[in-house]
Parts: structure tokens; C-alpha cells; sequence
């Protein structure tokens, strides 16, 4: 049970990893620091397309990352 908790903690890691690396960044620089709430009225939503796939899959392996970790420390106690 031990091993399989520890295998399963690492392959989410390295999922949350790459799903990290995955999405775009927020701001382009100096030029998205001052232009980003006009951004979000006129256009650019990045709450449609593989944004939003990366985003909710980056919060459900968070959320799977934390099951585990407390799953393993109840075990070892």
C-alpha cells in the first residue's frame, strides 16, 4: 500500500509539473502589467480552449496531491 501511494505521489507530481509548464503565462511583461484589465474587457479571455483544460486539470491534480501526501502520512503514523 505504502509503495503504491509513493509511485502514484510521484507520477502526480511530474503530471502537476508538466501541466504547469503547460499554460501561458498571464502577463506578456512590462506591456501586460499595464494593460491587463483592458485586456480581460475587450478580448483576450483565456477562460475558453486548452487554457481552461490546463487550468481545471492543474487544480484537480493539486487537489489529488494533497489526498495522497495526507493518505501517506496517516499511514505512516
Amino acid at each position: 500500500m505504502y509503495g503504491t501511494l509513493v509511485t502514484l505521489l510521484v507520477v502526480d507530481a511530474i503530471i502537476m509539473i508538466v501541466l504547469v509548464l503547460l499554460q501561458s503565462g498571464k502577463s506578456a511583461g512590462l506591456s501586460g502589467a499595464i494593460s491587463g484589465g483592458a485586456e480581460q474587457l475587450f478580448g483576450k479571455q483565456k477562460a475558453r480552449g486548452i487554457d481552461a483544460v490546463l487550468h481545471r486539470a492543474t487544480i484537480v491534480t493539486g487537489i489529488l496531491f494533497f489526498v495522497i501526501t495526507f493518505a501517506l502520512g496517516y499511514i505512516v503514523q
